[in-house]
């Protein structure tokens, strides 16, 4: 018999450890998204009254209401085109770090802007495009960097950060849009935009002091096999196209093939993203339209025990709560339950019962909306409905859409990916800003789109996305890179179509 009692045990499991960074990082989000969104959730309303209709002479409340929601859509429209921008300088010359840095001193310097110059708006107007600059620049490197400090030791940590940074996220939001409109209310606009200037000076410092922690993956270089030269040099060589290749095959001969298969992967989910752009034309006015709205309503609260009025831009609370409720509810039940009885929950399904979700809120709104131009005065527990209904149709579209994205394109495109997807943010933010421009100077909408007929519009234009998708969908070709982990290294032969 052999004596095992020399043999040594085995080696204990070593536990993963989180970078030291994370803490800084974290705190660094919390911070920046609690002076986004805190000066969002007043921006509309200081619009309309310190430089639009001060006087609240009720004959310019609908030019002057329009003209407040087409700056805050265009403020958004650049804040989102911008991380595309960010996120290639930083891969190809500056690295993350100094990116995140840099610009986050242009967002202090905007929201200085906004606190000081809230009786002038020509200076204003700058603040806002320095902190347009600030967000957008920065928010394509921020989550990315999180992912860079980690390594084979301790990446199974990393789901939890990740969940911990959007906990941030919510939570920067949730507190500040309860404190920021009573800041407004009680102690004026400098105060109301300095303190999230205050956070974000905060935020930058928080990121500062994290420096000699930081894991920093130094810039690649400028790379020619990425989805804009590709795409450029194949609409420059269309005359090459042989019958049968899809457009893009023509830049093969000087890419990496794979690549240009990744470019066309691209635009495959691009198509579905066509689709999302319906409701990113409509969800940030939960942010602009729905809050003018909400101050000509009934905002008395009385819950029995307690009695108080909610403030106009404190019902924007409601979305991120909603959110946080829904999030695992549809993941851990609903989802699981459908697919139990054989209703397959595809990303594509769920992005048509988004969209028709979105409309629904819509309707809601622009009852609401109806009833306040005959003289009437509803509860905001309506809107809160309507919050409830957007909220539902946000983890339908925007997660389910940030998942296709992810699912739907080779690792070599992933950030292209996400960086488009925010693109089409920008651009439903573009088409909303160009109709309140349109009716604020007085143009052909300005005749139509007056009260409810304004939402009704929006409805319309969800639906009718909704019903062109209903009949698109089923004809769009669906690849995972994730259940088939081969794909990425053939070449899709019947993909051209796009």
């Amino acid at each position: 018999m052999s004596d095992t009692s020399a043999v040594p045990p085995p080696p204990a499991p070593v536990k993963s450890k989180y970078p030291k960074s994370v803490p800084f990082i974290i705190g660094n989000e919390a911070a920046e998204r609690f002076s986004f969104y805190g000066m969002r959730s007043i921006l509309v309303t200081f619009l309309v009254a310190q430089f639009y209709n001060p006087t609240h002479n009720p004959a310019l409340t609908t030019v002057a209401e329009a003209h407040a929601n087409e700056s805050t859509h265009f403020f958004v429209t650049l804040a989102y085109a911008l991380p595309f921008v960010g996120g290639l300088v930083a891969d190809w010359f500056t690295g993350k770090y100094k990116i995140i840095l840099y610009i986050s001193m242009v967002y202090c310097l905007g929201h200085l802007f906004l606190a000081t110059f809230d009786t002038n708006l020509n200076g204003f107007t700058a603040g806002l495009v320095l902190v347009a600059i600030g967000a957008g620049g920065i928010k394509s490197c921020v989550s990315a960097n999180v992912g860079d400090q980690f390594d084979v030791t301790n990446q199974d940590l990393l789901s939890k950060v990740y969940g911990w940074f959007y906990f941030s996220i919510n939570a920067g939001s949730m507190i500040s849009t309860i404190l920021i409109p009573w800041t407004y209310e009680n102690y004026g606009a400098k105060w109301a935009f300095g303190i999230p200037g205050i956070l974000m000076g905060l935020a930058t410092i928080i990121f500062f002091s994290g420096r000699k922690m930081y894991v920093r993956v130094p810039p690649s270089g400028v790379n020619r096999d990425n989805f804009v030269f590709i795409s450029f040099y194949a609409l420059l060589n269309l005359g090459k196209k042989k019958k049968g290749e899809s457009w893009l095959d023509v830049a093969k001969e000087n890419h990496n093939p794979e690549r240009v298969d990744g470019v066309k992967a691209v635009y495959r989910v691009m198509a579905v993203f066509f689709f999302a752009l319906a409701f990113w034309a409509v969800w940030d006015q939960n942010l602009s339209e729905w809050v003018l709205q909400a101050a000509k309503m009934n905002r008395d609260i009385n819950l029995g025990f307690t009695h108080f009025t909610v403030l106009a831009g404190q019902v924007q609370t409601f979305n991120p709560v909603f959110l946080l409720l829904f999030i695992p509810f549809f993941n851990y039940w609903l989802y699981p339950y459908l697919d139990k009885k054989g209703l397959k929950t595809t990303p594509l399904r769920r992005l048509g019962a988004g969209l028709v979700l979105t409309a629904l809120s819509f309707v809601i709104i622009a009852l609401i909306q109806a009833n306040i131009d005959n003289g009437g005065t509803p509860s905001i527990w309506w809107q809160v409905f309507a919050y409830v209904i957007l909220s539902a149709a946000e983890v339908l579209v925007s997660i389910t859409g940030l998942e296709y994205a992810y699912t739907h394109s080779p690792k070599s495109m992933k950030s292209t990916m996400t960086a488009i997807w925010l693109l089409v943010v920008s651009l439903g933010n573009l088409f909303t800003g160009a109709i309140n421009g349109n009716i604020s100077s007085g143009g052909f909408f300005s005749h139509y789109l007056v009260g409810a007929n304004y939402y009704w519009f929006f409805v319309g234009v969800v639906t009718l996305f909704t019903i062109v998708f209903m009949f698109v969908s089923p004809r769009l070709k669906e690849r995972s890179y994730i259940t088939d982990p081969y794909i990425e290294n053939k070449v899709i032969a019947d993909t051209d179509n796009l």
